[in-house]
């Protein structure tokens, strides 16, 4: 191809549409795709995540073959592969003597730093595309944040609301709200049986990688027994239609809800295959938005649905853009405290916890809620530092990539940028883990008590958390009240549950 163009597609950009290959001339272009080992452990992937972008890298890589499109695909196990994406790049000049290389802008600030200097180092021009696959360019997000002194996510969508018209009626909101956000905080109710997710069985490629990585990542938090994620386009829209038809309708209701056995519950489960380009974020909100217009799903499901995709998924993706790389580094909370064994498997007498570990470590999935007010919350009220909560939500879960996880994690879950994204840290007590889900049925702890033998460690914690930072929250009006609770109480409560959470917190370091 001497002369031609070398398109760099990444693993996690397995869309027909990437930039990258827009102007592809199948007589002169080679598509380049790495499978390195830097980027299965940077930090230590769950092997089904590893899975997932490798199968849906060759599963890509074949289609665009049947097209007609050259490509230069290096495999994990090439024993001439040296592992890093700079590396693979000039192994593939040295090969195709390309005029210049193309590639998409990637997810992670570090994989940039890295594409930026391939221009010096292999010695030919690149052009680093707008990443396309988004709703919002991150020069409108730029322009949308300049001069704000908070980045509030309502306000950014409301804007994109208007931009793209979904779920407008004219310049309104359909049903004459932004937000149905109060009501989609329902509980489960017993006997109610939540329908099967669709799964995806491993074709024969899907099979090869499997065990591939069950050779080399075996050490890996999970296994990749049971995986069924799509890992093409076409069941990805496949899975989406399944989500519209059988889950959307009752998704709003119960999507902060949480239940012992029901990992999926009514959520769409449709995030793998957007981070990695398998599914259009816009056919999905349209698809939503059709089955609100049709009847089929009421309007609190279909806005919750959509708010999540254009709103905070397009708001996460701008936040990290915007302000990294030093929002990586902010620790507002001053939290320092090394990450407890039971997130990585270890027995808890916690039940929400060892549920949410347990789903996490069987299928690299736990929804929003799980991650936010349990898994987040504990780090959140046990001070846990930032850095390792943050690679470890990166490692465990199959749809976390940095520009989508880190923000989540470090801004929602941990409060560690000091409010930049949340007016208020997302801290709960046992109180709300027992309302939304029944996990504290059965529990060893009893989520009415904060101090004693069988005391909830969510409480003791909870009110350790507000004290701990009263004096930084008493500007906060959204703190305003559990800080005049914690005023009212006996000072000798304070003192016992403050000493119970500190008992706690030392079984941890220990």
């Amino acid at each position: 191809m001497s002369g031609g163009t070398l398109r760099v597609v990444l693993g996690d950009q397995c869309a027909r549409d990437v930039a990258s290959l827009d102007g592809l001339d199948p007589a002169r272009d080679v598509v380049l795709m790495m499978e390195v080992q830097a980027e299965c452990t940077y930090v230590p992937h769950h092997p089904q995540k590893i899975v997932l972008v490798l199968s849906a890298m060759r599963h890509f890589a074949r289609a665009l073959a049947a097209r007609g499109v050259r490509v230069d695909l290096v495999r994990l196990d090439d024993p001439a592969n040296t592992h890093s994406f700079r590396g693979e790049v000039l192994r593939a000049v040295a090969r195709h003597r390309p005029a210049r290389i193309v590639a998409t802008h990637p997810g992670e600030w570090r994989v940039l730093q890295d594409m930026l200097g391939w221009e010096d180092a292999a010695g030919v021009p690149v052009e680093i595309r707008e990443d396309a696959r988004f709703l919002c360019t991150l020069p409108r997000f730029r322009a949308w944040a300049a001069g704000r002194k908070s980045y509030r996510m309502e306000f950014f969508y409301r804007e994109m609301r208007r931009e793209t018209g979904l779920l407008m009626d004219g310049d309104e909101p359909a049903g004459g709200k932004w937000n149905f956000d109060a009501e989609n905080r329902a509980a489960l109710p017993k006997g109610l049986t939540p329908p099967e997710a669709p799964r995806f069985a491993p074709d024969a490629i899907t099979r090869e990688v499997m065990d591939l990585v069950a050779a080399r990542f075996s050490a890996h938090f999970g296994a990749v027994e049971g995986f069924a994620w799509p890992v093409t386009a076409k069941d990805a829209r496949a899975a989406l239609a399944a989500f519209i038809r059988d889950r959307l309708p009752l998704f709003g209701d119960y999507q902060d809800a949480m239940a012992a056995g029901q990992p999926t519950l009514f959520h769409s489960l449709v995030s793998t295959s957007l981070n990695i380009g398998l599914l259009d974020p816009m056919e999905a909100c349209r698809a939503a938005e059709q089955a609100w217009r049709d009847g089929h799903a009421p309007l609190n499901a279909a806005e919750g649905f959509i708010r999540q995709i254009l709103g905070w998924r397009e708001y996460v993706r701008g936040i990290y853009w915007h302000l990294m790389p030093g929002y990586a580094r902010e620790n507002a909370l001053g939290a320092d405290r090394r990450l407890p064994g039971f997130y990585w498997g270890a027995p808890t007498t916690m039940r929400c916890i060892e549920q949410a570990v347990a789903q996490t470590r069987d299928l690299a999935y736990a929804h929003h809620i799980q991650r936010l007010m349990v898994t987040g919350n504990f780090a959140l009220l046990a001070g846990i530092d930032p850095a390792e909560i943050n690679a470890w939500y990166l490692a465990v879960y199959a749809d976390a990539f940095e520009w989508v996880e880190l923000p989540n994690t470090h801004g929602m879950a941990i409060h560690a940028d000091g409010g930049v994204m949340a007016s208020k840290p997302y801290a709960a007590s046992g109180a709300y883990i027992n309302r939304m889900s029944d996990y504290c049925g059965g529990c060893a702890h009893d989520p009415k008590q904060s101090t004693g033998p069988r005391a909830c460690p969510f409480n003791a914690l909870y009110w350790d958390f507000i004290a701990r930072h009263a004096d930084r929250f008493a500007t906060n009006p959204r703190m305003a009240m559990p800080l005049r609770t914690l005023a009212k109480m006996d000072p000798r409560k304070v003192a016992a549950m403050r000493a119970e959470a500190a008992r706690f917190l030392a079984t941890l370091d220990a």
